[in-house]
């Protein structure tokens, strides 16, 4: 490999300001959702907009543009799979998509966000869409505003294309169109075929106060990996993860004494994200590759966890005894066959991080309409309870008794992230393809999940997803680690099977 030219290390500089900026604003948003008072959003949300105007003036900067044009040369003749030629890649995406959106109409995306989130909060304790109205019909307005940035680039076919590439980069329109009306056609009948009515049950039977719930808990996730030297857990509303580095990994969940299943899945749901972050390649640290490939890959490592390793029959064997120990008496009556069978169950449910694997995805078609149908002009925020409501009773078969059921239980819109939805469906589909690569090359692994190892899966994602970070993107990665291009069957293969196994399915039904 050639010699690296001096104009890297100035890159390797202004990347490293630019993502210890970007960790004091995940800083904030941390604790604007955690420990905030509730009177701080106002100065919180001018806080983001400064951080935010920083962040992309430097991506802005022309000197940057002529650092990485003066790459170039060098880059084309290197190794195209070192980090240092990664890295200026990255960079220069993010340069080239930052030039075209003007640092003003960044700082009120920001901070229009940061006002919604408040707004979401108010609106959810109230039950009362009124409230939440105006900041989300702003975030659309800027949303807008946003994609017309990059009319007449060609880059995009569609301005929601603009808003799916921040998160998953090349994720277009067409592609989800087909990859929904696909899912819906083979899912609708299996849901029919197995789905029981709801009848009020939860999957994790019992009352149970928080400070049990945080004792089970305390031992659940440090076996499979959660460092207390490097990681915190913290309550919330809305559960999620967020990482300042891979040192500072913080996760949050939200304890409900009468659904033991909310924190018991939501804390290994996020614990998938934050091992993500945890096991990046320290020497990418301070650079563009200490990012995720793309919020597919990182929605695959979060639902691996919650599902193909939590919802698994190794797994509650495992943890049945901890249950019992913890949390007594609901569990006594179990064995690990009905532990196993009960978290499978499929029951049509109104709330999408209830949702059991069968169902879930039918909650993400429905929120790529809707988001789909705003970016398109085709809806107007006022009417979006409506359209939920609708949208719910056709794809879902239920009535949504209220907004918190409904359009205000997610904070995602709140967050501004409007295209964020459909890569936790990008995320199943890879989560099933990823598992099938592992458990061919790790034969034991069901076997390690029942003895509380752990360790094996760890490390096989830290060789094959989590140490790249941003070195590949998500179509790339996925070829590395599994040799195969995005494909639905693994996932519907393994949906099938696992409906079988709990005795919900009589047989697979085939493909349509």
């Amino acid at each position: 490999m050639s010699e690296a030219p001096k104009e890297l290390a100035n890159l390797r500089e202004r990347a490293g300001e630019i993502a210890d900026i970007n960790g004091v604003a995940g800083l904030l948003l941390w604790d604007q959702n955690t420990l905030m008072p509730r009177g701080g959003a106002g100065a919180r949300a001018d806080q983001l907009e400064a951080l935010e105007r920083i962040v992309h003036d430097r991506l802005t900067d022309p000197e940057l543009g002529r650092l990485l044009d003066a790459l170039e040369p060098w880059a084309q003749s290197a190794d195209p799979d070192s980090d240092e030629v990664r890295m200026v890649a990255a960079l220069r995406r993010d340069h080239r998509k930052a030039v075209r959106v003007p640092t003003e109409l960044a700082a009120e995306q920001s901070s229009a966000a940061s006002h919604a989130q408040e707004a979401w909060h108010h609106a959810r304790e109230a039950k009362d869409f009124a409230r939440f109205r105006p900041a989300l019909e702003r975030v659309i307005e800027l949303s807008h505003r946003y994609a017309a940035c990059f009319d007449g680039t060609g880059e995009f076919a569609h301005p929601y294309d603009v808003l799916l590439d921040d998160f998953e980069p090349g994720l277009t329109t067409a592609e989800l169109r087909t990859l929904f009306e696909r899912l819906q056609r083979e899912l609708v009948p299996l849901v029919a075929a197995s789905a029981r009515p709801p009848d009020g049950e939860r999957v994790l039977p019992g009352h149970h106060p928080a400070a049990a719930q945080k004792a089970l808990i305390d031992e659940i996730l440090p076996a499979v990996g959660f460092d207390r030297e490097h990681w915190r857990l913290d309550s919330t509303v809305h559960p999620f993860a967020r990482s300042m580095a891979h040192t500072d990994i913080r996760l949050t969940t939200r304890w409900e004494e009468d659904d033991l299943a909310m924190a018991f899945y939501s804390c290994l749901h996020e614990f998938g994200h934050g091992l993500y972050e945890a096991q990046m390649d320290p020497r990418h640290y301070r650079t563009t590759l200490a990012e995720a490939a793309g919020l597919g890959v990182h929605e695959s490592q979060s639902r691996l966890w919650e599902n193909v390793v939590g919802r698994s029959r190794p797994f509650a064997e495992w943890a049945l005894p901890r249950l019992r120990a913890h949390l007594g008496e609901p569990f006594e009556g179990f064995d690990a066959d009905r532990l196993y069978r009960s978290v499978n169950r499929v029951e049509l449910s109104l709330i999408r991080i209830e949702a059991d694997e069968t169902t879930y995805n039918l909650h993400i078609a429905l929120r790529f309409e809707l988001e789909l149908a705003l970016i398109e002009g085709r809806l107007n925020v006022k009417d979006l309870p409506e359209a939920w409501d609708e949208a719910t009773q056709r794809l879902l078969g239920l009535e949504v008794p209220d907004v918190v059921h409904g359009v205000l239980q997610d904070i995602h819109w709140g967050s501004g992230m409007i295209g964020y939805f459909p890569t936790y469906t990008l995320g199943n589909l890879m989560a099933a393809q990823l598992w099938g690569a592992l458990s061919a090359q790790l034969p034991a692994i069901e076997s390690d999940f029942a003895a509380g190892d752990f360790a094996p899966l760890r490390e096989w994602l830290r060789d094959n997803i989590h140490r790249h970070g941003r070195k590949y993107d998500s179509r790339e990665l996925l070829r590395r680690a599994t040799g195969e291009e995005l494909r639905v069957e693994p996932f519907l293969d393994y949906l099938r099977a696992k409906l079988v196994d709990t005795g919900q399915l009589a047989e697979p039904l085939g493909r349509t």
